[in-house]
């Protein structure tokens, strides 16, 4: 079951824009995914800085 999206607005460039759709265009992949993606790649890169119990991985 899939899981429920929040709406949300965000601010690209212009060459970003361009670039997601030419993506779009090749791949079929909704530009929506590729930003989730995004977002995805960024909260792990900054997993901790962010409340939560400590993983063995961080001891």
């Amino acid at each position: 079951m899939p899981r429920k999206k929040l709406s949300t607005t965000i601010y690209i460039t212009p060459e970003q824009n361009a670039q997601l759709k030419l993506l779009n265009e090749k791949t079929k992949v909704p530009v929506a995914e590729y930003i989730r993606q995004g977002i995805d790649l960024v909260l792990e890169k900054y997993r901790s800085h962010l409340p939560g119990q400590a993983t063995f991985e961080d001891l």
